[in-house]
């Protein structure tokens, strides 16, 4: 593997521990793509150095546990915006 590859996917996966980024996150950072990321991160960095690479796949693991619920505060947002932060009181406000 090439030097520059290694030192890419030591980078990353330390940016990754360090903020706790996703892989988008952590490639708009460095300005490259997600696919060279999850690859660096994913098979790379395993023959590099394997405690490393332990430790950002259980940061991996949670983002993607995640995933569904950071989806869903996106369209949230986007609705609130579209419709003028307008928000139907609870049945618990409603009272």
């Amino acid at each position: 593997m090439w030097e520059y590859m290694e030192r890419r996917a030591v980078r990353c996966a330390e940016y990754i521990l360090e903020t706790g980024a996703t892989v988008r996150d952590c490639a708009a950072h460095f300005n490259i793509s997600k696919s060279t990321v999850h690859k660096d991160v994913s098979e790379r960095l395993a023959e590099i150095d394997a405690a490393l690479f332990a430790q950002v796949r259980r940061v991996l693991e949670k983002n993607l546990a995640e995933r569904h619920l950071r989806g869903g505060d996106a369209t949230r947002r986007k609705y609130e915006a579209k419709n003028g932060k307008k928000r139907r009181p609870s049945k618990a406000e409603d009272g």
